[in-house]
């Protein structure tokens, strides 16, 4: 074991980790150029995280290897993958490529509980953002991995945001937790699509367990959503967009959970309006057709939802209450009305973005916007979690592997935002919005 972590109480060489500071006041991201050296008293609270990490992990050797492998990922290296880790941990050339070997056994094969990981670091972050502010949103919403070749586990061609097009990438489904300041990541998921699945020496190859079954990528987001439930994290309204939103299932799957939410659904989707007849062959309309109505209504308000760095972020936003349709029968699908809210943009022809959101009818317009448009916090922390903890930067190729990958950066993002918070000043922080109060009106 090289000399620059013997276990998660020696870390020698920690006073060179350079943790890296937030936006001040915005929670905006990561800057480089404000990055600082953890003190003395961040050296003591580094070493704690890590114990409380390595409660869950348990043998001596495993919570020694995932000091090294966190704090590789928390270094300023350039590349974040096992190999170069390796190399920056340990000093003696000659004992890299064991270092090497170990690590990688660790990741790619060790048998430790992703979930408890996940649980001990997302609690450790919690605990510090909700110090001075309530947990607002829960937002889902998932990123793409770019692959080359055919033997990472889950890529293939597929459509990510991240590329903007369909390209050879692995994806992950992802929920964060928001503040009104900041945010934190808590969980990912693997999709995995049929060509994987239906294929037994794909499986095989990637160490994919039996029990491994095709789930949709909302499906993936429910899972994640029961996990945060029964772990306790602090309920915030469920943000994502039409991918998630515009199945009638997931969001009666929400509301069973006791959660309520703000989702895109597709400008297709037909309504009816409150006030009109709710019965099997009363008159539907879809949300394109009810937009323009609105429009001609003079039902359009300007807002502006959040401050730019050069510009403030405004648009044109309308709302109403309505009963959402069955795709197939022209039907009430849910049994409450929910708000719709219409985003407009400057110079677009028609609307950018549709919302169904089962907020209480007494919800001001502009809680509803700035709580809905909160969901823009998932590219900042896909931003930082690859530009600076090497979330993307895995190149093992089985399942396990990339879980263990994704739950060390996790760990990486919970330990600096708590930091973060430590140097931040408590008199410019406050809630606008008290979940449980503003879901009780």
């Amino acid at each position: 074991m090289c000399d620059s972590v013997r276990s998660v109480f020696d870390l020698r060489r920690v006073r060179q980790i350079r943790i890296i500071r937030f936006v001040s006041g915005r929670g905006l991201g990561i800057v480089p150029s404000a990055m600082k050296e953890l003190d003395s008293a961040g050296v003591a609270r580094l070493e704690q995280f890590l114990a409380d990490i390595g409660a869950v992990l348990g043998s001596a050797g495993r919570r020694a290897s995932f000091a090294t492998y966190m704090l590789g990922l928390l270094s300023d290296g350039e590349r974040k993958s096992i190999e170069p880790i390796a190399a920056r941990s340990c000093p003696d050339p000659k004992r890299v490529e064991a270092e090497h070997q170990r690590l990688h056994h660790f990741v790619a094969n060790g048998k430790w509980d992703d979930r408890a990981v996940r649980r001990t670091a997302a609690e450790h972050g919690i605990s510090a953002m909700t110090s001075r502010e309530t947990v607002e949103a829960w937002i889902l919403d998932d990123t793409g991995f770019i692959k080359q070749g055919t033997h990472s586990v889950g890529v293939q061609r597929q459509y990510t945001g991240s590329a903007g097009k369909v390209t050879n990438c692995q994806v992950g489904v992802s929920l964060t937790i928001a503040t009104q300041t900041d945010q934190l990541p808590i969980d990912f998921e693997l999709y995995l699509g049929s060509s994987w699945l239906d294929d037994p020496a794909r499986c095989l190859e990637a160490r994919i367990p039996g029990d491994v079954v095709f789930k949709t990528k909302p499906q993936l987001a429910l899972e994640m959503v029961r996990r945060a439930l029964d772990d306790g994290v602090p309920r915030g309204i469920v943000l994502g967009d039409s991918a998630y939103g515009a199945g009638g299932d997931f969001r009666l799957a929400l509301r069973k959970f006791g959660l309520h939410y703000s989702l895109g659904v597709h400008s297709n989707t037909t309504v009816f309006e409150v006030g009109r007849a709710i019965n099997r062959g009363g008159k539907a309309i879809g949300l394109r057709d009810l937009a323009f109505k609105l429009m001609a209504k003079k039902k359009f308000r300007r807002c502006t939802w959040r401050a730019g760095t050069k510009v403030d972020l405004t648009a044109r936003f309308a709302m109403c209450r309505v009963f959402p349709c069955a795709e197939k029968e022209r039907e009430v699908q849910e049994k409450e009305p929910v708000w719709l809210l219409i985003e407009w943009r400057d110079g677009d022809s028609e609307p950018a973005n549709y919302f169904f959101a089962s907020l209480p009818k007494s919800t001001r317009r502009k809680t509803l916007i700035r709580l809905t448009m909160q969901r823009w916090r998932t590219e900042r922390v896909y931003e930082d979690l690859k530009g600076e903890f090497g979330l993307d930067h895995y190149e093992g190729r089985r399942f396990q592997g990339w879980h263990h990958h994704v739950s060390a950066v996790l760990c990486c993002y919970a330990f600096v935002i708590s930091e973060r918070w430590r140097h931040f000043s408590p008199s410019t922080t406050r809630s606008l919005v008290n979940y449980e109060n503003l879901v009780a009106a």
